[in-house]
């Protein structure tokens, strides 16, 4: 079964953009809302593999979305992408947890490659906590 992923971004461009990118190169069955808020509410809703949103959002950011999500599903790896990243926000999100944080523009080829990697490692977790139940 393909893994599923929800884009969060207030952009419809960016939405649309990630959506055609993940869709014509993978099998990942993808959700996308422009509402922070309603991504939230869909997390809640039904079950993701992956979340990708944007930083800088209306009403909810995308650290603020991390900090819900990592309550809700902490297993879930989230990806943030944003046209106002430094170097210091990239370090606080990344220490906080987030598996990945992308700056815009960015190449197909790097967001492909972020989330093949953030389903690794999430893979990678999951083998490492079923080896230590049988120990």
């Amino acid at each position: 079964m393909p893994e599923r992923i929800i884009i969060i971004d207030d952009e419809i461009d960016m939405l649309m953009l990630l959506k055609m990118i993940l869709e014509d190169s993978t099998e990942y069955v993808v959700e996308t809302t422009n509402n922070p808020s309603e991504g939230l509410k869909l997390l809640i809703e039904k079950k993701f593999d992956l979340v990708i949103t944007d930083l800088k959002m209306p009403g909810l950011d995308g650290m603020e979305l991390y900090s819900e999500i990592n309550k809700i599903h902490p297993d879930v790896p989230v990806i943030i992408i944003t046209a106002y990243g430094s170097q210091d926000v990239a370090d606080e999100a990344i220490q906080k947890g987030v598996t990945d944080f992308i700056t815009k523009p960015f190449k197909k080829q790097r967001i492909l490659f972020s989330i093949k990697k953030a389903f690794e490692i999430t893979k990678l977790r999951k083998e490492n906590l079923e080896l230590k139940g049988k120990l």
